[in-house]
């Protein structure tokens, strides 16, 4: 499937393949251990390319559980999807149990405190509210120890008013599949999440995903696989690409030997050179850390990323790429057929998760779909 031209006014242009993503979720899918279902995670609006489109092209391929961040991404998603359930990671606290009540989302309880404050607003409501609980064993971010999380277990004020439908922690070494710290957290875990009768459990996110079927318990919550990001890292990603970047040449010119290019002269043409400038930069999520270590493509052809990025520029080395092929409005594919977010990535020096959560708002944003 391909996009239509981009718009010859677009300085950049991220594709979003929205079918590439349902494939990814299936194919996830079809991992799993029977009676286990894939959620996804859309925090971040979607890592970068749309929270909106993606949600509703999966939530129409049947995924029924979605999870944010934020109340303000719940609140921002619940106005395209009515049915699904929303569930936000960063909890509850007095001031937006209301919020989360209005668009019936669901708070991930990661303390006993917010546990307390969710309970004590059902009280007030006289009803008994939704819940997701986070037990921590071995993040030590956010969640409830342990213990803590047994005591909720004989609270009878907290089960008349707070009705649990997940209980989650959360792999903190998944993309070591022989790190021991995997398999300390499964042990700790299982028992746990047995304690509450009748409640799905949920372990792993994408790279857990891959560390074997005891692993999934109930729900798994894949973020980075359905955006095509390796999920496991140092063999063959099994994931489909889902996005394409592409940069509008604004200018070509040539420079002689000595000449230096960008910021600071960081970089110093060696010989005479043909460089095209490009009408995006790090206000658009291409990382100041790519100058004179990244390169995009052209056709079949690489082409160095030459000098510092600038806020709204970036400039590339084209003296290996025929004239007639790179004249202004022409397109260089940063992300694309020939260079991954991975790939990007790593020349980059971070991963593939920064490379899509730091696109920036003036990127032209397109979606290919076959639904109607």
């Amino acid at each position: 499937m391909t996009a239509d031209a981009p718009d010859p006014h677009e300085g950049a242009t991220l594709t979003v393949d929205l079918d590439a993503i349902v494939g990814n979720w299936r194919r996830l899918q079809d991992r799993l251990a029977s009676g286990c279902r894939a959620a996804a995670v859309v925090k971040a609006d979607g890592y970068g390319l749309g929270a909106l489109p993606v949600a509703a092209a999966l939530a129409g391929a049947g995924c029924q559980r979605f999870f944010v961040a934020t109340a303000d991404e719940g609140v921002a998603l619940r106005g395209g999807l009515s049915a699904a359930e929303i569930i936000v990671l960063n909890g509850v606290d007095a001031g937006t149990a209301p919020l989360l009540h209005g668009h019936r989302l669901t708070p991930m309880l990661n303390s006993l405190e917010q546990a307390t404050a969710w309970r004590d607003y059902a009280t007030g409501l006289d009803s008994a509210l939704p819940a997701a609980l986070h037990i921590d064993t071995g993040m030590a971010r956010l969640g409830l120890a342990p213990g803590e999380a047994i005591t909720l277990t004989d609270r009878v004020d907290f089960r008349r008013r707070v009705t649990l439908t997940l209980v989650i922690s959360h792999l903190a070494c998944a993309d070591q599949p022989d790190h021991p710290l995997n398999r300390q957290q499964l042990l700790l875990f299982a028992p746990l999440a047995a304690a509450f009768a009748g409640v799905e459990s949920s372990l792993a996110a994408s790279m857990g995903i891959f560390l074997g079927p005891e692993f999934h318990f109930h729900c798994v919550r894949p973020g980075a696989a359905l955006y095509g990001i390796n999920p496991t890292p140092g063999r063959e990603n099994p994931m489909a690409a889902v996005a394409r970047l592409q940069l509008r040449v604004l200018q070509v010119r040539e420079i002689d030997a000595g000449f230096t290019v960008g910021y600071g002269a960081t970089f110093r043409a060696a010989g005479k050179a043909r460089l095209a400038t490009v009408g995006a930069g790090y206000a658009d999520g291409l990382l100041r850390s790519l100058g004179n270590r990244g390169h995009g493509t052209v056709g079949d052809k690489l082409v160095p990323l030459v000098g510092s990025v600038s806020m709204d520029l970036a400039v590339f080395d084209v003296s290996g790429v025929a004239s007639s092929d790179i004249q202004p409005g022409a397109m260089i594919d940063l992300i694309g057929p020939r260079q991954s977010v991975d790939q990007l990535a790593h020349d980059a020096g971070t991963i593939g998760y920064e490379i899509f959560s730091r696109l920036g708002p003036r990127l032209a944003r397109r979606y290919l779909s076959s639904a109607a």
